[in-house]
C-alpha cells in the first residue's frame, strides 16, 4: 500500500506555521556599489547606488556537466563552476551622476579614441554587495514587527538583513541605451548594467559564510571488485 500523506496533515495552518516571517520579499533589498579610484567619486556615489539601482537579483549557482560515454549511457561528472553576468537596472536622475560613473568605468578599461586603458585588474576591478532584507526591525521579537505590538519603529531601529551576496572582482561591460521617445509620458529614465562577476560569498543574517563546507572528508573506496 503506498504511503500517502494523512488530509489533516497538510492543512493551512501547518503551511502557515512552514512560511517563517511571511516569506522573503523581492522588493526588500538594497545594492552596494563601488568604483574605481580613478573615477572621480566620493561616498556620495556609492550611497546613491542604496536608493537608484531599482532592480537586482541574487545570483544563481552554476556548476557544468561533464558527460563521459560508456557503452551506450553517459556518466555525468561535475565540471567547473561559472559565474552569470549580474545585471541591475539604475534609475537616472538629472544629475545623471552614476551613468557618468559608469561611462568613466568602462572609459578606463578601454578608452573610446584610442583603446589604451588600465591592464591590471586592480585598477578597475571591485566588489558590490545586494542585501535581501526583511520586513521586521532590529527590537521585534519572534519576527513579528514592533507595528504588530502597538509599537511604531523608532527611527534608530535597523531593519535585518536576511542574506548578503558579496560579489568579487566586478566590472561593467554594458551600459545600456536610454530610449528617448516624445511618446514617453509619465515615465522615468532607467538603464540597465552588466557587470562581470569573478565569483561571490554568501552570509547569512548574522554576516558569517554560509559556503564553508568540509571537502576533505576521507571516501573508502572498496578495490575488492
Amino acid at each position: 500500500m503506498a504511503n500517502y500523506p494523512k488530509v489533516g496533515a497538510r492543512t493551512i495552518d501547518d503551511f502557515k506555521s512552514k512560511l517563517i516571517g511571511g516569506a522573503a520579499r523581492p522588493n526588500l533589498f538594497e545594492v552596494e556599489l563601488a568604483f574605481p579610484s580613478y573615477i572621480s567619486a566620493d561616498q556620495r556615489l556609492n550611497d546613491n547606488s542604496r536608493f537608484m539601482v531599482k532592480a537586482a537579483n541574487l545570483p544563481a549557482s552554476n556548476i557544468n556537466v561533464i558527460d563521459v560515454p560508456f557503452r551506450g549511457r553517459n556518466l555525468k561528472i561535475a565540471g567547473d563552476r561559472t559565474f552569470d553576468v549580474w545585471t541591475i537596472t539604475v534609475i537616472n536622475d538629472i544629475t545623471f551622476d552614476l551613468r557618468n560613473a559608469f561611462e568613466q568605468w568602462m572609459n578606463g578599461i578601454n578608452k573610446h579614441d584610442n583603446a589604451t586603458g588600465f591592464i591590471n585588474p586592480v585598477q578597475y576591478q571591485t566588489n558590490a554587495q545586494v542585501y535581501q532584507l526583511g520586513r521586521n526591525t532590529e527590537n521585534s521579537t519572534s519576527g513579528f514587527p514592533n507595528t504588530i505590538k502597538g509599537k511604531v519603529p523608532s527611527a534608530a531601529e535597523n531593519v535585518p538583513v536576511l542574506k548578503k551576496y558579496l560579489f568579487h572582482g566586478v566590472f561593467p561591460t554594458n551600459v545600456g541605451a536610454i530610449d528617448l521617445s516624445y511618446d514617453s509620458a509619465d515615465s522615468i529614465e532607467e538603464f540597465t548594467v552588466d557587470l562581470q562577476v569573478q565569483w561571490w560569498d554568501a552570509f547569512d543574517e548574522n554576516d558569517t559564510g554560509i559556503l564553508d563546507t568540509e571537502t576533505d572528508t576521507a571516501v573508502t573506496i572498496d578495490r575488492a571488485n
